[in-house]
C-alpha cells in the first residue's frame, strides 16, 4: 500500500496545486488561469481514466483474419479489406455457447497477457436475453446467472480484462414484469462486485443516444452498482454517430456521478440510418484507441465484430455468424478520416 501511494501521491498533487495557484495567485491574466485549469483537469481525466496505458488484445485467428487469409490469393482485394478489420482489437463474446467458460476466459487471457495486452470481453449471458428477439437466450435464472459470472470470473485468474456487462440489458425490460426487473438490476449489482473482485475493468452497458432519455438511463445505472463500475458503455451493436454518443454519454455522466464511457465505433462511419438490424450503407467507424481527445470517454472500442450479422434480417445469416460480404461493405465504405484517425492521435 505504501508504495502504491507513493507512485501515485504526486501526480495527484499537480491538479490540486493548479487549482490552488489559480484561486490565489492575482499576478496571472484571466487567459493563464483558464490554461491552468484545463491542464488540471486533462490530468484528473487522465488519472481516471481506467484504459490509459493499456495496450488492447488483437485476436490472431479471428473471423476477419482467417477470412483475410482464405480471400488472399484468389481476392487480394477483398483480403486487403478483411485486413482493416482483422489487424484491430475487437471484444470476444462470451454467452452460454461457450462449454467451458473458465477455461475459455483463461485462454484468452493468457494469450492477452503474453502478448502484453488486455482483452475486451462482452458478458452477454443474462436470462430472458433480448426479449426472445433475434439474439434470445440467456441462462435461466438468477441462480444460475449467479454462478456463471463467478466462472467468468473465476477464468480471469488475476490477468488482466475489460468486461462490457450485458448489452441492452438495463436499457431492454418492456418483455419483463416488475418483479423481473428489479430481479435483473439484482443480477447486474452482483455481477459489477463479483467482476470487481476478480480484477476486471467493467463497464455496464447503458443503449445508444436514440432508445432512452439520460435521466432514464441514468436511474437504471445507479441501481445497478455505477458507483462501483469504470463506467458504461454506449452503442453497442450500433451504428449512430460518435458525436451523438459523446453528447448524450456526457449528458449522463452528469446524472451519475462523472462516471466515465466507452463508445462502439466499430460500424459507426455513416452514423446509421434508424435500422440497427444489419442495415446497409454503414462503414466502420474510428479505430480503436484510449486516447479519445475527450477526457470522460475512456475509448473509442469495436465491441461489435465488423462482419459479425446482427440476425436473420436485410439478407443477414443468424446473430452472431460471421458475413464476409457485409465485412466488406463496411471496409469500403470507411470514410478516410475514421481509418487515419489513429495515426492521428
Amino acid at each position: 500500500m505504501q508504495r502504491a501511494f507513493r507512485r501515485i501521491a504526486p501526480l495527484v498533487v499537480v491538479p490540486v496545486a493548479l487549482s490552488v495557484m489559480v484561486r490565489t495567485t492575482y499576478a496571472v491574466s484571466p487567459e493563464t488561469a483558464a490554461r491552468w485549469h484545463a491542464t488540471a483537469d486533462d490530468i484528473v481525466g487522465s488519472l481516471t481514466n481506467a484504459l490509459s496505458g493499456m495496450r488492447l488484445f488483437v485476436n490472431p485467428t479471428s473471423q476477419a483474419s482467417r477470412a483475410a487469409g482464405d480471400a488472399r490469393l484468389s481476392r487480394p482485394e477483398d483480403a486487403a479489406m478483411l485486413e482493416r478489420i482483422a489487424q484491430q482489437p475487437v471484444a470476444t463474446w462470451i454467452g452460454g455457447w461457450v462449454s467451458d467458460l473458465r477455461g475459455e476466459i483463461g485462454r484468452i487471457t493468457a494469450v492477452a497477457q503474453r502478448n502484453r495486452s488486455v482483452p475486451v470481453l462482452v458478458a452477454y449471458n443474462i436470462p430472458n436475453r433480448d426479449c426472445g428477439s433475434h439474439s434470445a437466450g440467456g441462462e435461466k435464472d438468477g441462480e444460475s446467472y449467479g454462478r456463471w459470472i463467478r466462472e467468468f470470473a473465476a477464468g480471469l485468474d488475476g490477468r488482466k480484462a475489460v468486461v462490457v456487462l450485458e448489452p441492452d440489458a438495463i436499457a431492454q425490460t418492456n418483455c419483463l414484469t416488475p418483479e423481473q426487473t428489479e430481479a435483473r438490476f439484482a443480477m447486474m449489482r452482483d455481477a459489477v462486485s463479483v467482476l470487481k473482485s476478480g480484477g476486471a475493468t467493467v463497464y455496464v452497458d447503458a443503449g445508444n443516444p436514440r432508445w432512452m432519455k439520460p435521466d432514464a438511463i441514468a436511474s437504471r445505472l445507479k441501481k445497478v452498482a455505477m458507483d462501483q463500475a469504470d463506467g458504461f458503455s454506449l452503442n453497442v451493436s450500433n451504428f449512430i454517430s460518435t458525436s451523438e454518443n459523446v453528447k448524450y454519454g456526457e449528458a449522463i455522466s452528469g446524472l451519475v456521478g462523472g462516471k466515465h464511457f466507452i463508445i462502439d465505433t466499430g460500424r459507426n462511419g455513416s452514423g446509421g440510418n434508424g435500422q440497427w438490424c444489419n442495415p446497409r450503407g454503414q462503414a466502420l467507424g474510428a479505430l480503436p484507441t484510449t486516447e479519445t481527445g475527450n477526457r470522460l470517454v475512456d475509448g473509442f472500442l469495436w465491441i461489435k465484430q465488423p462482419g459479425e450479422s446482427d440476425g436473420a434480417c436485410n439478407g443477414g445469416p443468424k446473430a452472431g455468424a460471421w458475413w464476409a460480404d457485409y465485412a466488406l461493405e463496411l471496409a469500403r465504405n470507411q470514410k478516410p478520416a475514421s481509418s487515419r484517425e489513429l495515426a492521428a492521435r
